[in-house]
């Protein structure tokens, strides 16, 4: 029997809206297993004063997010149409996406890390754009600008900085031009927001601005044993697809190989830098979500053969099982 997943490639617009909708139906199955968003208390960050004003309407929280997720599904469509990372029309990015955003209950408050996403989404679309133009000072400007309001909800947002920069390596558009526009691009937001500290606070502890969100540590240990396997798992399932999505590049073009390249080099740092910063791990959810859901759809949507057809279905029900594995729990 042949495993197809045509009409979850190019899905009708019924199946369209009901892949979003079991989207919505995951969100409401751990709506009560919701992990509270952690807040700083020696140093209020404009995340936390985000979300202080939803602190008392989880309903309200979780409608924000759930409008600012849709609102990434919709530009992530755009980006993968606008610059063809998958060579032919899918839903298939949108739905893992939104899959793994709706398992993923420690993000469904986050309002900060989606708005987060949003930002970096709007830098892609400036970086991708300067495929070989060394003078493309104007996209790196306002794309570094868009991280830089980033790293003002998420601080450590700011250490993607030079992995944007070797991406314009990878893009062959690195040049003086466009490193200091993407430097001047990053820091005009924080020289905003300093000034406007600056003005409106007796004292400033500027150290602490930038270093509060940086230490910690992380243990394993930490990890109940269905996260675990659910994250061992999805990582075998990502470190296949990426052998499958690099068995097939010679078919796509130089500019979109430079941009997959660049998008798995930048999951490893997103994934590493994730795992250094005092408890962030839910700010980066998202963005790992999105380039996973990139990366993995690419071998899912142009190899149609049983193997990948049998290993969505395993990345499918896994999820659904991480979701229930939530309950068993209690």
């Amino acid at each position: 029997m042949r495993i197809s997943l045509k009409n979850l490639i190019l899905p009708s617009i019924p199946l369209a809206v009901l892949m979003v909708a079991s989207f919505l139906v995951l969100w409401c199955i751990v709506f009560f297993e919701t992990i509270p968003v952690s807040m700083q208390t020696d140093f209020a960050t404009i995340a936390d004063k985000i979300q202080l004003l939803f602190s008392n309407n989880l309903l309200l929280e979780n409608a924000v997010c759930i409008s600012i997720v849709l609102l990434n599904a919709f530009l992530l469509a755009q980006i993968n149409n606008r610059f063809t990372l998958i060579r032919t029309r899918t839903f298939l990015p949108i739905f893992i996406f939104l899959l793994l955003i709706g398992s993923w209950n420690e993000t469904h408050t986050n309002i900060s890390s989606h708005a987060a996403l949003t930002l970096f989404m709007l830098a892609l679309f400036n970086f991708f754009s300067m495929n070989k133009n060394r003078n493309a000072s104007e996209q790196a400007f306002i794309g570094s600008f868009f991280i830089g309001v980033a790293s003002l909800l998420i601080n450590p947002y700011l250490v993607l900085i030079p992995v944007c920069w070797i991406g314009f390596v990878i893009f062959q558009s690195f040049s003086l031009r466009t490193f200091l526009a993407s430097v001047f691009g990053v820091i005009v937001p924080w020289i905003l927001f300093l000034s406007v500290e600056f003005l409106f606070q007796i004292k400033i502890n500027f150290p602490e601005i930038f270093l509060s969100n940086f230490s910690g540590s992380f243990s394993v240990s930490m990890l109940l044993l269905p996260n675990i396997i659910y994250s061992v798992t999805c990582i075998i399932i990502l470190i296949i697809c990426t052998f499958g999505l690099y068995s097939n590049t010679q078919s796509d073009a130089i500019h979109t190989r430079n941009k997959l390249n660049f998008l798995l080099l930048l999951l490893i740092s997103t994934f590493i830098l994730a795992f250094v910063s005092q408890n962030q791990l839910s700010h980066f959810l998202p963005l790992l979500a999105l380039i996973y859901a990139i990366l993995v759809s690419h071998p899912f949507t142009l190899k149609q053969n049983n193997f990948y057809g049998i290993l969505f279905i395993i990345f499918v029900v896994l999820n659904i099982a991480f979701v229930i594995s939530k309950y068993v729990q209690l």
